[in-house]
């Protein structure tokens, strides 16, 4: 039987889905030797049993001085930034990707503009999100949406423009409105696509997130 053939059983497959973890921790556990070996107190790679007492520690000991777990709300906060950042840009992705996608004037003005936009890195403008907005919630947020609304406008006016012409035809002769046909006919098409473009965009809000976390900390 061809390798391209072969299924490995339900045993075998998860023996290969534990296989990689198990090296990774296997090969820190042996580079944190050698360094401790060399220094005893090297802080670059801790002893395995150090890192999981430090983690019970931080899940479960309450600051001395303001009384709360850091560790839950530290990733409260975080979560509610991230939750923040992505709806304000689904909602500017679907608002937006549905005008350049229907309208064609809107095409012609905005869609050069979002192509160029999004050309832009996020991370090169996050000093002058500080600047301006200062160091509080208002810049991490904002790069959020300036990092992932682009994707979210392209993707989903695309999705728009290929929405069948004959659906566009059929809804007028039926006398529906512009904006009759935005929500009847392209807004309930466009939904199973806004959720996958959102789902695609949570690694790169993730990153724009700890990045602004980590320089503003």
């Amino acid at each position: 039987m061809r390798w391209i053939n072969r299924r490995p059983g339900r045993v075998l497959g998860t023996a290969l889905l534990i296989v990689p973890f198990l090296a990774v921790l296997l090969a820190y556990a042996i580079g944190s030797d050698i360094r401790r070996a060399e220094n005893p107190q090297d802080k670059l790679l801790p002893a395995p049993a150090q890192v999981v007492a430090t983690a019970q520690r931080l899940v479960a000991e309450p600051d001395r001085r303001s009384g709360r777990i850091l560790f839950w709300t530290d990733t409260a906060a975080s979560l509610q930034r991230l939750a923040l950042g992505v709806g304000i840009a689904a909602l500017a992705g679907l608002g937006f990707g549905l005008l350049i996608g229907l309208l064609p004037t809107a095409q012609a003005g905005l869609s050069g503009f979002v192509a160029v936009l999004s050309m832009v890195p996020p991370l090169a403008i996050l000093p002058i999100l500080f600047i301006v907005f200062g160091l509080g919630e208002v810049s991490k947020v904002a790069l959020i949406v300036i990092g992932i609304t682009p994707f979210l406008i392209r993707d989903l006016s695309q999705r728009v423009i290929e929405i069948p012409r004959e659906m566009m035809v059929k809804a007028q002769t039926l006398g529906a409105s512009s904006l009759v046909i935005a929500l009847r006919v392209a807004l309930p098409q466009l939904m199973p696509r806004l959720i996958q473009a959102v789902r695609l965009s949570l690694g790169p809000a993730w990153l724009f997130l700890i990045a602004a976390e980590a320089i503003a900390a």
